[in-house]
């Protein structure tokens, strides 16, 4: 949108409509930093961007998004140790296309938050923006996912994804999720974790041997699938543990996404919503893709007919 912004911003300086502000961000657009830091943003973006949208699906697939986590960390990896040169030379090239002057990289200027006056804390711009801003922005994102993902989490996934029915359960390790039962201790007692592992084998011999588990595409259809076969009853344990690994998204990123929609609906302005509005507008707002698929119509059918009142709500219009 560059192309589309540029002339935009130079109409409203010239209009003498807020002026200042119209050029001065041209004036920013414009620059060196300006240009890099949006070139690695969107390279950053392009990177994170499967797993980012992976992540926040409702219906998560724990074992894709390991396979994507272990792809997008080594990326990243590989973009900090080779990928300067590649982006240096998109910027110069988006620099010629627009007639914008590369700096001298050699140039000196001081670091972040420092003064020219202080002696020994100038580095050239080669080095502010290699060193000081692309590692120190690949860096941080690489502390981040370790932070997020980390061994004890990261080993908590890969158990839980042994639970792929896929391919005949070609993953399934009793070890690892025996393991499981160490973790979620309160779940389960202590004999219950020593006949877990026969009860393990036992089940994926059983479904292995059955057709009716061989339709099963995620977790939830199996959870489903044992249910309406009675088999939750037979291995209970196996089943709260695909109930623990179903509870596992909910407990990631839909509460996030919970958050996200409290704070756009419940603003400044309207603070002093009561909890059950709040709740109303929320589930309303995070399930709207179900919402829009409703009858105008129909609602306002089902809130006239709740109760007496005065008048009948209009008709909604029709669209030819």
């Amino acid at each position: 949108m560059w192309d589309a912004i540029i002339p935009v911003l130079v109409s409203v300086n010239e209009e003498k409509c807020y002026a200042n502000s119209a050029g001065g961000l041209v004036h920013t657009m414009e620059s060196f930093n300006f240009v890099f830091i949006m070139k690695l943003m969107l390279k950053l973006f392009r990177v994170t961007n499967e797993l980012s949208l992976l992540l926040q699906k409702k219906d998560q697939n724990i074992v894709q998004a390991m396979s994507l986590l272990i792809d997008v960390k080594a990326r990243l990896i590989e973009l900090r140790n080779n990928g300067w040169e590649e982006l240096f030379a998109e910027v110069q090239t988006f620099f010629d296309s627009k007639k914008i002057v590369v700096p001298n990289m050699e140039a000196p200027r001081p670091r972040w938050g420092q003064s020219r006056q202080e002696k020994g804390i100038m580095v050239t711009e080669d080095h502010h923006y290699h060193v000081d801003t692309f590692y120190a922005a690949l860096d941080a994102i690489n502390t981040e996912m370790d932070h997020c993902f980390n061994e004890v989490s990261t080993d908590l996934l890969v158990s839980f994804s042994c639970l792929d029915q896929r391919k005949s359960f070609s993953k399934f390790d009793v070890e690892k999720l025996a393991r499981l039962t160490d973790i979620y201790d309160a779940d389960f007692s202590i004999s219950d974790r020593g006949f877990i592992r026969d009860e393990l084998q036992l089940f994926i011999h059983h479904v292995r041997r059955l057709p009716d588990f061989c339709g099963c595409t995620d977790l939830g259809s199996l959870a489903m699938k044992m249910v309406e076969t009675e088999r939750h009853m037979m291995f209970t344990l196996v089943y709260c543990l695909i109930e623990l690994t179903l509870l596992l998204p909910v407990a990631t990123a839909s509460v996030e996404r919970v958050f996200s929609v409290m704070n756009i609906i419940k603003t400044d302005l309207c603070n002093k919503i009561a909890d059950d509005w709040l709740n109303d507008l929320m589930i309303c707002y995070a399930e709207r893709e179900i919402f829009k698929g409703l009858d105008d119509e129909v609602i306002m059918k089902r809130f006239q007919a709740i109760k007496r009142r005065r008048m009948n709500l209009p008709c909604p219009p029709r669209h030819n």
